[in-house]
């Protein structure tokens, strides 16, 4: 009869332990996604690394990997551009969940804007998405790579799920067309609380 109370009560003992670890493991343990640069061949290696250095100023979590040739099929002969789409479809393929993978380009690039059927684009990132797609092509001269990183650190906020933000300072700010990338500072406080519910972590 004693050992029969005493195996009880260890079985009430280990049940309470394991109740109890499983109510201290907060979501916040989870990691976020791991953010994968994919540069192409058409990119110079000293920009790459500029802008992946800043996106890492911002998230820690990211890994360049070896340039490749731009997908063939995403190339639209008749104006000389690669389809956005196209180029994300392609990066997506083999991107992995857990991962979000960005690709860089010096190309110009383009997308179907309501009736227009190929409307030049800084960036297309889809939302949400495995990978996106960010070009230099239409960005200033003065400070290219800053601008660079706001496009890329933009379409990367899309695949979390982030829409176009009001708040004319937030990287997620809508470029209606234009290149506002100069009046960007940072995530406004409602997309990087967005972003910290993703489990990212800012530096």
């Amino acid at each position: 009869m004693k050992n029969s109370k005493f195996l009880l009560f260890a079985l009430l003992f280990l049940l309470s332990n394991s109740c109890s670890d499983k109510k201290s493991n907060p979501v916040k343990d989870k990691k976020g996604v791991v953010i994968l640069i994919q540069p192409f061949k058409d990119m110079n290696s000293e920009t790459t690394k500029c802008v992946a250095d800043q996106i890492k100023n911002v998230y820690p979590h990211i890994k360049v990997l070896e340039s490749i040739d731009l997908p063939k099929e995403a190339y639209y002969k008749d104006r000389n551009r690669y389809r956005a789409d196209s180029i994300i479809k392609y990066l997506s393929q083999n991107t992995e969940t857990g991962f979000v993978k960005i690709g860089l380009t010096t190309k110009d690039i383009s997308t179907t804007k309501g009736v227009v059927k190929d409307f030049g684009v800084m960036g297309l990132g889809f939302r949400p998405g495995k990978s996106c797609v960010a070009s230099s092509f239409r960005l200033n001269k003065k400070n290219k790579n800053e601008q660079f990183f706001k496009v890329a650190i933009h379409e990367i906020g899309h695949t979390q799920g982030l829409d176009h933000c009001p708040e004319k300072t937030c990287f997620m700010r809508d470029a209606e067309g234009k290149n506002p990338t100069d009046e960007e500072i940072d995530f406004c406080k409602k997309c990087k609380t967005f972003l910290k519910n993703k489990n990212w972590e800012f530096n």
